[in-house]
């Protein structure tokens, strides 16, 4: 895996789109402060959109809209000549970033999702990042996710979004994803001499063979598989309250996986950042959701029998939820500049997995042996 940035050109964007999106191979330093990142972003926009290319920087202005452990994005909004104003968002990559995501999986996939209605529409692409259309809404919080009208609401958007149809390879990339974060998170090696004591409690074969195990258990439920977000927690929810319309944002880890593990992840995500798993939604809460989710019209004709299936294998790959961003938070605490605990979050999740493990297997042999 190489460590340089991958710089899109022309060629590959157009090659990535049905339709041409404007690139550009101009980079924007995340380390700048926004003034002095003005002129930069300045010259981009007048790059990617001609239509601006006129303007005078005093017609751009631009904030952060937030940092998060991935990416910076911010709301640049243009002066137009005729005194109308347009607002945009340029998500810049976080640094190091591409050795746990696929940009160009991303990349191919927006477009599609953009015409069925989710997330911002992809408007430009760059050296390291992209410029989207704004969307108008607050980001969720994890005790948002939880709320009866919300639940059902994400719920039917994410059975919508499983229904969209994106080319390319229709393999499911989870057991794919698991094995490379585990063959990189093997030969890690950290100055820190703390991070590295750290490190080295870690037992790969003993993860090794918790994934082998967990695989096996997974597939016995021949799983659905669709396009899936993948990492939808409440950051990559929005709310716009007064037209009571909900986006789902940012699909960087967006791939064709097993139904499972998008709802189990996204059950794993009711913890919030402080990773309180007493707040999991429980069995009733779960049943709640799936009802939307399978009969989105007619949650109520839902069988008892469809609904404890899909509980057991929900479980099943929640766990794979569990060991997916323990792996990946042991690059993360590598590669990523950014200032978090990645090492601990590991133990978090890891611990979290050995915790729920028998439970859910358990749950899992009983569904089994009841068909």
């Amino acid at each position: 895996m190489g460590a340089a940035h991958k710089i899109w050109n022309a060629t590959e964007v157009a090659e990535t789109h049905s339709s041409e999106i404007p690139s550009s191979s101009l980079t924007i330093d995340h380390s700048l402060s926004l003034p002095a990142m003005k002129p930069r972003i300045v010259e981009l926009f007048k790059d990617l959109f001609k239509q601006w290319s006129k303007l005078d920087e005093s017609d751009f202005s631009l904030e952060t809209v937030s940092g998060g452990i991935t990416n910076l994005l911010l709301k640049v909004s243009v002066r137009e000549k005729d005194g109308s104003a347009v607002s945009t968002t340029v998500r810049l990559y976080g640094p190091n970033t591409e050795y746990v995501i696929d940009r160009q999986r991303e990349l191919q996939a927006i477009p599609h999702l953009s015409a069925a209605g989710f997330g911002a529409k992809l408007l430009g692409v760059f050296g390291n990042g992209m410029v989207q259309s704004f969307i108008d809404a607050r980001t969720l919080t994890p005790s948002d996710m939880r709320q009866p009208k919300l639940v059902a609401e994400i719920a039917k958007q994410l059975r919508r979004f499983h229904e969209v149809e994106i080319p390319g390879s229709r393999e499911p990339q989870l057991w794919n994803d698991i094995s490379k974060f585990f063959t990189r998170a093997l030969t890690l090696e950290f100055d820190d001499s703390e991070k590295q004591k750290k490190y080295k409690m870690i037992s790969f074969d003993e993860i090794n063979q918790e994934i082998n195990d967990l695989k096996a258990m997974a597939d016995r439920f021949n799983a659905p598989v669709l396009f899936c977000h993948n990492d939808l927690l409440s950051g990559n929810l929005m709310l716009n309250e007064d037209e009571g319309k909900l986006y789902f944002i940012d699909f960087e880890y967006g791939s064709y996986n097993y139904r499972g593990f998008d709802l189990g992840n996204h059950f794993n995500e009711y913890a919030g950042y402080d990773c309180d798993y007493n707040l999991y939604p429980s069995q009733d809460e779960q049943f709640n959701f799936f009802r939307h989710y399978l009969k989105p019209d007619s949650p109520h004709e839902i069988s008892n029998e469809a609904l404890d299936g899909l509980y057991a294998e929900t479980s099943i790959y929640m766990l794979a939820s569990h060991l997916y961003w323990a792996l990946w938070a042991l690059i993360q605490a590598k590669m990523s500049p950014i200032d978090f605990d990645y090492l601990s979050y590991f133990f978090l999740r890891y611990n979290e997995y050995k915790k729920q493990k028998d439970k859910c297997f358990s749950l899992a042999q009983s569904y089994f042996q009841s068909r």
